[in-house]
Order: C-alpha cells, then structure tokens, then sequence
C-alpha cells in the first residue's frame, strides 16, 4: 500500500454477517476451458442457493470483461490483472457474506495460485473438466471455430495454453457426467463448506 493509504476496518465483522446470514461467505472459483460449463453449472448452482434463502452472486468472466475489466486484452499479462481484479472483487463479495460463483478459465497455474493468495481461507478451487474435442464440439459461443480459423489470437485450448491442475482439487468432470448430476454435486460441495 501506498504511505498515505490506511486500511479502514469497519465496526461490523465476518462473525456478526455470519449471525445474520446463517452461513459463511466463500468463493468457489469454477475453471476450466471455455464450453466445459462453469456458466451454465453455476447459473443453475446461483438459483438453488438463492431459492434456499443463501445470497450468492455469479461472477462471470466476460460479465467483468464487459465492464470493470474491459481495458484488458489476453496477452499473459492482462490474464492475470483480469484475474487479480476478479479475485480482489469476490474477496471483498465474500467479506461481506456473500456466496461468491466466480466463473474465469484460468488457464495457468500461476494464475490460480495468485487468485488462492488473494483470497485466502475464502478460496475454493472447483476445476470444471472437459476434454477439448467436447469443448470444441459444444462451441455454445462459435468462439473455438473462429480461433480455429485464426479469427480469436491467444484463445485458450487453441493457440493458448491450459494447465491441467494438479493435486487434490474439487473436478466436476462434465464429458462424463450430465449437466443436473454436476450442479448437485456442487450444491453439495457449496454447502459443506458455508455452513
């Protein structure tokens, strides 16, 4: 921080929000390739939780490039100030009590990593698995037949890189497994941790 910026800590804590809310905020940060279905999965996962009476918000990758993050490109530097803005985002989300479905390819390592740093306890990674070939096949966006083509530079999976996570991380693998069956898994997983 800059000499002449002071955290300001507030009268209220993560404890009292707990009381009022009935559940901890947190963050599960769904990757994976495009099409894998971070954004269809956790658009069902935001409704179930809603209907339950949890507030959680969906923080979806092009959403905050259509906005906060719009200045950004998808050279290796601006995917991860894409990143640690969203992640400093849903930090403050989580902070405040809310249920946070951060949906970012976050294709590299390094980038997850600094979004885990960033967030802290409020971390959880959900790696969303699908083959390219599915993914490609999918295409709900046309966006892997227009980088096929050369129309879309730097796109992940095509002429951009996806590291496959490793350790012991939640994986919904969505080749194998249907779209409901996926969300119920991660309703599931949502709810052992925020309670």
């Amino acid at each position: 921080m800059g000499c002449n910026i002071f955290y300001s800590n507030g009268n209220i804590n993560e404890t009292d929000r707990e009381k009022l809310t009935g559940v901890k905020g947190g963050v599960f940060w769904l990757f994976g390739l495009s099409g894998s279905g971070k954004s269809a999965i956790s658009r069902k996962v935001e409704e179930i939780l809603v209907n339950r009476g949890i507030l959680s918000f969906r923080l979806d990758g092009d959403n905050l490039r259509s906005g906060l993050n719009s200045d950004l490109g998808f050279s290796k530097e601006d995917r991860y100030e894409n990143i640690r803005r969203a992640a400093e985002t849903a930090k403050l989300m989580a902070g405040a009590g809310v249920v946070v479905l951060a949906t970012f390819i976050t294709p590299l390592k390094e980038n997850r990593k600094a979004a885990e740093n960033i967030l802290g306890p409020y971390y959880n990674g959900v790696y969303i698995k699908c083959s390219l070939e599915t993914c490609k096949n999918r295409d709900p966006k046309g966006l892997y037949q227009k980088a096929m083509k050369g129309e879309i530079p730097q796109f992940t999976g095509v002429s951009s890189p996806f590291e496959e996570p490793a350790g012991n991380i939640f994986t919904i693998d969505t080749d194998n497994i249907d779209e409901d069956a996926c969300v119920s898994m991660l309703v599931k997983y949502v709810m052992e941790i925020i309670k």
